[in-house]
């Protein structure tokens, strides 16, 4: 004869708490307004569609963001805090500051060149609430010039800091336009940001 035990089961099912289906419901709607921008820019990404395609309730983006701008802002933050992460990797890396910089410098390209709407978004002043994003710029900003200041000297970091920033800023739109041929040009992205980190003056 079959019995039931009536001892208490030695496991319970994970409980999900109501913070932790919150955060993941929002990490949800981020990667869906994250997909909608790459896919069509700013225009596309409505709270209503990012509700529907993140696979919750059409209105629970309302429940997360304050309006569309609000979410725009925290995808460009969490771009650069993202680069940020990278820069602060390599800034504690072994390697050379030249190879250091280099690294550095095309992974910005990078998300130009794979995301050419989310690095506009980097670079915009942001429409939603700034404090978070200004924070997260102000960070990769002070990492990517101890970067550059490791070969200049930090006297002259910011100077030529932003002539490596314009100069990616360069590259990646003339990537982008499909105008960096190299047939016309004999040159490739990657040369380029190796040629202007070789003209850069080394501190003594």
């Amino acid at each position: 004869m079959l019995t039931l035990s009536t001892e208490p089961l030695a496991y319970a099912l994970p409980v999900t708490t109501r913070a932790e289906s919150a955060a993941a419901t929002r990490r949800s709607l981020i990667e869906a307004a994250g997909t909608l921008l790459d896919l069509g820019g700013p225009d596309a990404v409505t709270l209503r569609e990012v509700g529907a395609r993140s696979g919750v309730s059409r209105s629970a983006a309302y429940r997360h963001f304050a309006d569309k701008e609000s979410l725009l802002t925290v995808l460009a933050t969490n771009a650069m805090t993202e680069l940020g992460a990278a820069l602060e990797v390599l800034a504690a890396s072994q390697d050379s500051a030249e190879a250091c910089l280099r690294s550095g410098l095309l992974a910005l390209i990078g998300i130009g060149r794979t995301r050419p709407h989310l690095y506009r978004l980097m670079f915009t002043t942001p429409a939603g609430d700034p404090v978070a994003a200004v924070r997260a710029a102000e960070r990769t900003q002070h990492l990517f010039l101890e970067l550059v200041g490791r070969i200049t000297g930090p006297g002259q970091a910011q100077r030529y800091g932003a002539l490596l920033l314009t100069t990616a800023h360069g590259i990646t739109g003339l990537d982008l336009s499909g105008h960096l041929d190299l047939d016309k040009w004999h040159t490739t992205a990657e040369e380029l940001v190796d040629t202007v980190i070789s003209v850069l003056p080394k501190s003594t």
